[in-house]
């Protein structure tokens, strides 16, 4: 199974803006449960926002991140997977990169964001269905 597959259907991604404040940006991660969003500029990804960021960045500069833009505390050049790559490759490069979240990329526009959980997810859905089908054809022998 590919990528785009596994997105096929989803609705829009959120993402924030590089002018976005972090305070309203962390309140998206919390208020929706996710760990990360795709930043934007000019119609393009420039990075992710992650509550590793937040962390990371209320040690460094104290409560006063709260009010800095997203596109100074990101993490930038963000590592993006195709709609056509594997899942199997998506999670080996996620483990590889030590990175929880992927933008999916067609033709230089962002089409999707997955997170470890969605292709972790998959994968158990896919052993159990295995398991259950196996166990149907030996139950039938």
């Amino acid at each position: 199974m590919t990528i785009g597959r596994l997105i096929e259907g989803r609705g829009d991604v959120l993402t924030c803006d590089v002018t976005t404040t972090v305070r309203e940006a962390a309140a998206l991660l919390a208020d929706r449960r996710i760990g990360a969003l795709p930043v934007m500029q000019d119609g393009a990804i420039a990075g992710i926002f992650s509550e590793r960021d937040v962390i990371y960045r209320l040690r460094e500069f104290g409560a006063e991140v709260l009010d800095k833009r997203v596109g100074e505390v990101m993490t930038t050049t963000p590592v993006t997977v195709e709609p056509g790559a594997s899942i199997v490759a998506a999670l080996a490069l996620m483990t590889r990169r030590r990175i929880r979240h992927l933008p999916v990329v067609d033709g230089g526009a962002m089409v999707g964001f997955i997170s470890i959980g969605d292709l972790v997810k998959h994968r158990i859905d896919k052993i159990e269905n295995e398991a259950a089908a196996m166990r149907d054809y030996i139950q039938m022998a």
